[in-house]
């Protein structure tokens, strides 16, 4: 069974809605494109590293596939985006949809209505799957819990409106922090987490310390 990677760029607030552009989700939403101005060497190798490892599908939903659909194809294996367009070109793709998406781009695949069978089918199939940004499909996963590591990079600003990575899917969940905190120039922290074993446990702050 191979892993799922979440792979999302939120805010301090955890807004993760239209990171990348104005265009990407605009409805209601004044501030599409945030990342852009907040974007460093640092988190670019960040990125870039977190996709090297292994990839060899991508699992997005809808609206997300679109855009990325629109663009990657277009791209050459050189450049600044070189390595990310040779990957995401040359690897399967699986999109959740309830509608009929245009799969004109090479190695694209619907998923079919029984979401949680589907997504399980694709993680036995594959070591590597990464969901970046689709942001209603990643309630779905967190809801069933069919995820296994979070590459999450939380930018130093709050925007106090828009989709949230955690907006309605959430279940109770541990976590494991898998590595130091990362933080670039422009005070964007890198936060790397896996899935643990069992639900958040309770204490007492206040209780006496045992033995006393």
């Amino acid at each position: 069974m191979g892993l799922i990677h979440l792979e999302l760029f939120a805010t301090l607030d955890l807004v993760a809605q239209a990171p990348g552009g104005p265009d990407e989700d605009p409805e209601g939403f004044p501030f599409g494109g945030w990342q852009a101005p907040l974007m460093d060497e640092v988190s670019g190798e960040q990125i870039d590293a977190a996709y090297a490892e292994g990839t060899d599908a991508l699992l997005l939903g809808r609206r997300t596939y679109d855009i990325f659909a629109g663009f990657w194809p277009h791209q050459s294996g050189e450049g600044q985006d070189g390595a990310i367009a040779t990957l995401f070109n040359s690897i399967p793709k699986y999109v959740a949809s309830r509608g009929t998406p245009d799969l004109s781009w090479a190695g694209s695949t619907q998923l079919g209505p029984d979401l949680p069978a589907a997504v399980r089918e694709v993680r036995d199939r594959h070591d590597h799957v990464r969901v970046v940004g689709s942001l209603d499909l990643v309630q779905t996963l967190l809801h069933e819990k069919l995820f296994d590591r979070i590459d999450l990079w939380v930018h130093p600003i709050v925007l106090g409106v828009g989709k949230k990575v955690f907006d309605g899917g959430e279940v109770p969940t541990n976590l494991r922090l898998l590595e130091p905190p990362a933080a670039g120039p422009s005070g964007t922290v890198y936060l790397h987490y896996g899935l643990a074993d069992g639900v958040p446990a309770t204490g007492d702050m206040a209780a006496p310390e045992r033995g006393v």
